[in-house]
């Protein structure tokens, strides 16, 4: 069994940027060439405004030249070893041609792309119209970074025709497994002929989607990616969002859109229904439901437009609007009837970005958990939703409820408002620095909490994994500096220690006949933890180290290409939490229960386990030699199926306001069933209370208790 175990860009932190650009740099420009215009504003932007600018010299043409053809083409299935021998001739002459605002190599690689795109549905629609032997002893190798670029286009069929195979073997497993359990769908019979010849039609419909899908693209899209090379050269979190992808960055911060509230998937019949989100205009209606396809849309009475074959992006922009408007949908419902349907677009609040919290009862104790996916905020509003307000409000609702102690989890967490971290921070202690700031060639700046009240006085524990970063690693860093929480999870946290703008291009021209340019995320400085030290590669290091299922797999900042290199400054001033004693026993306790806890023995085997599957790349394309590879990772499977299993013996159960929610909401009821259900078998969130019931013994021989009212 082999996966591809990929993580999200994540999420960064955002201030108020802006500067001054003249228009004479549009003079050597034709009105039409938005792309050189966009080239000559990123470049200058970059210049100018990043923490650390790299020289633009044959060395950056090289790196520019590698990664924008590993970009466009990473399994090596469409350019030809001749084509990379054509493009060679620009390899030092990139840096030259950005200097000079010029595209002449991406020109050249986005005309040779199509090119090879158009011949390889040939290819693969041709390697699919013959059977495979799957008798044959061959193998594939999938580690595609090593692969030479095919010689001859005989070279490149043979390497479609391996892809291909390997992509339907386990299609074709599924399917012969059917001969002696045919499913109750099945219209005739399964054989091996039938398994062999339906499983590679099921591998061409896939094909055709995804030709679909990038047939929609436009040329602009391709030099997106182009763009999105070259400012990668700088370090991997600074990013060039085109208008569209502005937008949904913006929505992603912030938790909302404008819309109807579904989730659409592009079909060739339309655009089909495939989630409601809960509380939104569709699931407010309940006349739409998933499964069904919308064909056409108009604007309040307006002329539907038909929107089959349409791009989905474009579909969306249509169906969108702002709230109180209403929108016309023609719509095949699931049992084939045609209905038009009108629904008045609102404020869509996606939950699942929104902290939310659990009571948890051990014996005659209540303890409170929340989870933070990430540290949203309305950038064009603050006083509007945000991840501090939400949180104080969900610590407070736990305290009245009777809380004694505290986990806060932001294991999966990206970051996200620097803001939002300090107020955050601020419940927690009394006051004080909660992080420094620096940018490039000036003093440092010390973020601090001045507010002296603290909302939990009480027993506080933090989970972190390998994908909690940024912002999620300033509150780690300074609550375990203040010795304020303990701090449980992976060996160390992503290392993301950078802070970005985000500069609107719009905003640098003073007169713009291109339309909007979209805007630059750009690492503008970095932020060090109140002792001086930077989470920059080397993140936070637990104070309990507990592996996880993806400790040995490689998704940390160190693992990204062109990373900003760890460093320090001086500390800033600052008193240590004195509300526990025997901090360092409770810590060396934990450790030792972890050290000896079978479940987390089974978690570190499980993780060595992935990481070995994840090393393996030659792949056997022989039927037998899957189905015993099949049988081998069979046996390991139900032998980490315990992990699954395992019941930390806890109780969870929903806040006061939240079950009144229950009896108008039952989709926010089954999320919180499914989330309490996978809390009770998490061996982390067991370990945090017991760490808060040892703080809590503490706490009381230390003639203190949390306050739980008020």
């Amino acid at each position: 069994m082999k996966r591809n175990l990929a993580y999200a860009l994540f999420v960064t932190l955002i201030a108020v940027a802006s500067c001054s650009f003249t228009n004479q740099s549009t003079e050597n420009f034709e009105n039409d060439d938005k792309d050189k215009l966009l080239l000559d504003l990123i470049t200058y932007v970059l210049e100018k405004g990043h923490y650390e600018p790299k020289d633009i010299d044959d060395d950056f043409s090289v790196s520019v030249f590698e990664d924008f053809i590993e970009v466009i083409d990473p399994t090596k299935r469409y350019f030809l070893e001749e084509d990379i021998k054509d493009f060679e001739q620009y390899k030092f002459q990139i840096d030259d041609q950005i200097k000079n605002t010029e595209i002449t190599f991406f020109n050249a690689v986005y005309d040779r792309l199509i090119q090879r795109m158009e011949e390889a549905k040939g290819i693969y629609k041709g390697v699919l119209e013959k059977p495979f032997d799957y008798s044959l002893r061959e193998t594939i190798d999938i580690n595609y970074e090593e692969l030479p670029f095919a010689g001859s286009k005989k070279e490149l069929r043979e390497r479609w025709r391996q892809q291909l195979k390997y992509a339907t073997l386990g299609t074709y497993d599924s399917k012969v497994k059917r001969i002696d359990n045919p499913d109750e769908g099945d219209e005739e019979p399964m054989t091996l002929e039938l398994a062999e010849r339906s499983s590679r039609e099921a591998t061409q419909k896939t094909l055709d989607e995804f030709f679909d899908f990038v047939n929609d693209l436009q040329r602009k899209d391709w030099f997106v990616q182009y763009i999105n090379t070259i400012v990668d050269e700088f370090d991997p979190h600074t990013f060039y969002f085109a208008p569209d992808d502005k937008e949904k960055f913006d929505m992603n911060m912030s938790g909302k859109f404008e819309g109807i509230g579904a989730r659409l998937q592009k079909k060739p019949e339309g655009a089909k229904i495939v989630e409601i989100i809960s509380g939104g205009p569709v699931w407010r209606d309940q006349r739409l439901e998933v499964g069904d396809q919308i064909l056409k849309v108009g604007q309040a009475g307006e002329e539907a437009i038909n929107i089959v074959g349409m791009r989905l992006d474009d579909a969306i922009k249509l169906i969108k609007g702002p709230q109180g408007t209403i929108v016309d949908l023609t719509v095949r419902k699931v049992d084939g009837s045609l209905e038009t349907i009108s629904i008045t677009r609102d404020v869509v609040e996606l939950e699942e970005s929104f902290a939310k919290s659990t009571k948890i009862n051990k014996g005659d104790t209540q303890f409170g958990l929340i989870n933070l996916p990430k540290f949203y905020v309305d950038f064009d509003d603050y006083s509007e939703r945000n991840a501090a307000t939400d949180v104080a409000k969900e610590v407070e609702r736990l305290k009245q409820e009777g809380m004694e102690g505290l986990v806060l989890d932001l294991r999966d967490n990206g970051g996200g408002s620097l803001k939002t971290v300090v107020e955050m921070a601020g419940l927690f202690i009394k006051d004080g620095p909660v992080v420094q700031v620096q940018s490039s060639g000036k003093n440092k700046e010390v973020y601090e909490d001045k507010d002296e009240r603290v909302q939990w006085d009480g027993p506080l524990v933090i989970l972190v994994n390998e994908l909690s970063a940024s912002a999620s690693e300033i509150l780690a860093a300074a609550m375990q500096d203040y010795k304020r929480a303990v701090v449980i999870g992976s060996k160390q946290t992503f290392g993301k220690g950078t802070v970005q703008n985000v500069i609107p291009l719009d905003n640098i021209v003073r007169s713009n006949e291109h339309g909007d340019l979209g805007a630059i995320k750009l690492t503008t400085q970095k932020f060090y933890r109140i002792n001086g030290g930077s989470t920059q590669l080397e993140g936070v290091k637990s104070d309990v180290v507990v592996p996880d299922r993806y400790s040995y797999i490689d998704l940390g900042e160190r693992d990204q290409s062109n990373p900003l290199k760890w460093d320090k400054i001086t500390p800033a001033e600052y008193e240590p939490w004195k509300g526990y004693i025997d901090y360092e026993q409770t810590v060396s306790s934990s450790n030792r229960r972890m050290k000896n806890n079978p479940q987390i023995a089974l978690i570190e085997e499980n993780a060595q386990w992935l990481k070995s599957e994840q090393d393996e790349t030659i792949i056997s394309l022989n039927y037998q030699d899957y189905k015993s590879e099949e049988g081998k990772d069979k046996e390991k499977l139900d032998y980490f199926k315990t992990l699954s299993e395992y019941d930390n013996k806890l109780s969870f159960s929903s806040l006061k306001y939240e079950e009144e929610l229950f009896t108008k909401d039952s989709v926010l009821r089954e999320k919180r069933d499914r989330w309490h259900k996978n809390l009770a078998k998490d061996v982390y969130v067991e370990e945090a209370i017991n760490v808060l019931e040892d703080l809590k013994i503490n706490n009381i021989k230390n003639g203190k208790l949390a306050s739980v009212k008020g």
